[in-house]
Formats: C-alpha cells, structure tokens, sequence
C-alpha cells in the first residue's frame, strides 16, 4: 500500500517554494532568517556560555557562510572562572570600558581569534559577528587578524575603536 500527501505530491510537480524546500518544519508566512540573523543568533547562544559576572559577550568569526570559529568572554584556560572567585573589576571600582587590562578574563573577540591560532584556521579576510562593538584592544587584533567586516549587535563607548577600525577600511556594521 502506497500512501501520498498532496503536499508532497504537489512539491514534487512544482518543486515547491524555498521555503518549503529547506524549512519544511516552518509555518506558511514564517520569514526565513537572513545569514546576518542567523550568525547574530548563535553570537547570542555563544555568550551564555560566559564566566563574567559583569557582561555576556559571545563572537564567531566566518568567511564564505561557514564558522571558523567561536569566542566568549571568559578567563584563559585553566584559570578560575570569575563566577567562582568574584570579579576583580567590581572589587577595585573600575568602571565598564576602562583599564581592560585589570580583569581576569579574556574578551569573546579576543578568544575567538585566538582559537584560530591555536588550531592552525587562517581568518583573514573573515567577518566577525560580535555581541557589542569592539574595544579598542580587541580592534587592534581585529586589524592585525586581517578581518575585513564587523558585525554587532549592541554599541560600546569607544572612539577611538570607531576611528581606528574606520581608518583601517573595515566595514563596520550594527544589526
């Protein structure tokens, strides 16, 4: 006995919409997400996996639609988690956005190109999808990394971040 859905049937005559070809699972009118959403989206799912007391930040960097790879905020490995010994820029009163050297952990940016070291991937010419705008160390790695792009999600008070990613031609872009 065969049995056939008039919907299958009916995609196989037309070949189906797009959207009923790749997200069979979505609901008709459902917009599919755009790759800039899609690569936002696992930013935000990469920051829950942070240490800081103070802020979840997550990165991935990509280059022709694929991940190299992923960065959050956190201490280097093998060191204590802020979340178990409190954090030292609460302890000392300094202010988000100043003196990044006193903390214990690494930015998501930070990690995510070093993780590109560390496992022998090359990232120039990549994008990289960040949390927030970037600070002006991270933007320095950024433009010695040979990123082409930024895409963030949420603004970062820092000037001279902006100035300096602009004048090393990288498109910077909020989504």
């Amino acid at each position: 006995m065969e049995i056939k859905s008039e919907i299958y049937d009916e995609r196989n005559k037309k070949g189906g919409t797009e959207t009923e070809q790749s997200n069979p699972g979505r609901r008709p009118g459902e917009p599919r997400p755009s790759w800039d959403q899609y690569f936002m989206d696992i930013v935000e799912l990469v920051g829950k996996r942070s240490t800081c007391l103070r802020r979840k930040v997550g990165a991935i960097l990509v280059k022709d639609k694929r991940i190299l790879t992923t960065g959050y905020n956190g201490p280097p490995m093998g060191i204590a988690h802020c979340s178990e010994t409190g954090c030292l820029r609460d302890e000392w009163n300094i202010p988000s956005g100043e003196r990044h050297e006193l903390c214990r952990g690494l930015h998501a940016e930070q990690n995510a190109i070093i993780q590109a070291a560390y496992h022998g991937i090359t990232i120039n010419g990549a994008t990289l999808y960040c949390s927030n705008l970037p600070c002006i160390i991270c933007s320095k790695m950024i433009i010695n990394a040979g990123i082409k792009e930024i895409i963030y999600r949420h603004g970062y008070a820092d000037k001279l971040a902006e100035d300096m990613l602009k004048e090393a031609g990288i498109e910077v872009r909020r989504l």
